[in-house]
């Protein structure tokens, strides 16, 4: 799998839209909330997901895949994770990855924002 796979994944999702709050960063946003952070594509590309509701649960990520799963910065108390593109996580589980975290934010939109 690759990032530019992992983007168009993404894209796919209902309301879903690219943005660049930051230079050169990429997130995948649905209204006005993001659910990926892909950042640069790099030599080692990973993807920024809401792993879980809490961090205990999303350190299953952790145990699991200790060399392609990390706590995203700032965030990562929250239940978000960075899971490397391309490692040893499968892709199925990947994009499973991206599927919940869409729907964890969608599930946290206002009625009248969800798509």
């Amino acid at each position: 799998m690759t990032w530019d796979e992992v983007l168009a994944h993404c894209l796919d999702k209902p309301g879903a839209w690219q943005d660049e709050p930051w230079e050169g960063d990429v997130v995948v946003k649905v209204a006005s909330k993001i659910f990926a952070f892909l950042g640069r594509e790099s030599a080692t590309p990973s993807v920024g997901l809401k792993c879980a509701a809490t961090r205990e649960a999303a350190d299953e990520w952790l145990a699991r895949y200790p060399g392609d799963a990390s706590v995203m910065a700032y965030i990562g108390r929250s239940g978000w994770n960075s899971l490397r593109i391309g490692g040893a996580i499968p892709d199925d589980e990947l994009l499973e990855a991206v599927d919940a975290s869409y729907e964890a934010v969608v599930s946290k939109l206002p009625k009248k924002d969800r798509p």
